[in-house]
């Protein structure tokens, strides 16, 4: 990603409080049949010794191929909502007319290793944290314990876990106009 000094993002709390707010991911991967991108809501946690960048966690389908690329380089991509910003917002547009449309939006790009998960408990633990996260906002929250447990174990097999220890980080926040904090 082109990313000039004046819009780089370089704080890791910030590229992690972006993703956090903003989980759904672009989970970019390449092979034989060239690039291939896969929409998926992650979690992410916090750095740690051994992921001083922190981990991506989340869970595909097992028919998604996805999972089986266990062992590549992968990127994630997350970004905040963006906003076409207009030439006549800005001062200048009267002063000179030297201002051109532009867009608004901040992103965070975390790079490393797949690793597919194939565990029944991991899992489990997971969409307890996703379910109990996602739905804290909700009048009346779901729960897991809500659906039959024989629906619920049926549909754990058909998915599999994937983790990201994220090895580079990179991020950009470009807002000219205000709209995004700037």
């Amino acid at each position: 990603m082109y990313v000039p000094a004046k819009y780089e993002q370089a704080d890791t709390g910030a590229l992690h409080s972006l993703i956090a707010a903003n989980p759904l991911g672009t989970l970019v991967t390449g092979g034989t049949g060239g690039l291939d991108a896969n929409h998926i809501p992650f979690e992410i946690s916090p750095p740690t010794p051994g992921a001083p960048l922190g981990v991506l966690r989340a869970h595909v389908a097992r028919a998604n191929p996805v999972w089986r690329r266990d062992g590549e380089q992968v990127m994630a991509v997350f970004h905040e909502p963006t906003g076409y910003i207009s030439p006549s917002r800005f001062e200048e547009k009267e002063r000179s007319g030297r201002v051109v449309p532009t867009w608004d939006y901040a992103v965070a790009h975390a790079h490393g290793t797949l690793r597919a998960v194939d565990d029944a408990q991991w899992l489990a633990a997971l969409l307890e944290r996703l379910t109990t996260r996602h739905e804290a906002a909700q009048p009346r929250p779901w729960a897991i314990a809500d659906a039959p447990p024989d629906y619920i174990d049926k549909l754990m097999k058909a998915i599999v876990g994937i983790e990201i220890r994220i090895e580079r980080m990179q991020g950009k926040r470009k807002a000219s106009s205000g709209l995004m904090g700037a």
